[in-house]
């Protein structure tokens, strides 16, 4: 498998308190201008997509993610064909007979 090079999303800083109770996931921080200019330079139809992940020592770091959906761009509604939807399943309900 094709490994791609990373790109450390610029700007932001994930961390994860150890003392932190157990609903809070970690906190962001952001350097404005840094993530502004990388947010810029990564836009993809308004969207910058993140992923935060831990490195081989355990510590978080966020990183672009760069999945790209490969459905064709180019078909048409009319050139897709539509999806049936299964039959429902009819089922006795055993409860019919109760007068509530």
């Amino acid at each position: 498998m094709e490994q791609k090079e990373r790109t450390f999303a610029d700007g932001f800083i994930f961390k994860r308190r150890e003392d932190a109770p157990d609903f809070v996931v970690g906190a962001l921080s952001v350097k404005v201008d840094e993530a502004i200019a990388f947010l810029r330079n990564n836009e993809k139809n308004g969207w910058v997509n993140l992923d935060i992940k831990y490195g081989r020592t355990g510590n978080a770091y966020v990183e672009l993610n760069t999945y790209e959906s490969k459905k064709n761009v180019d078909s048409t509604p009319t050139q897709q064909q539509p999806k049936s939807k299964p039959a429902p399943v009819q089922q006795e309900d055993e409860d019919e007979d109760l007068p509530f």
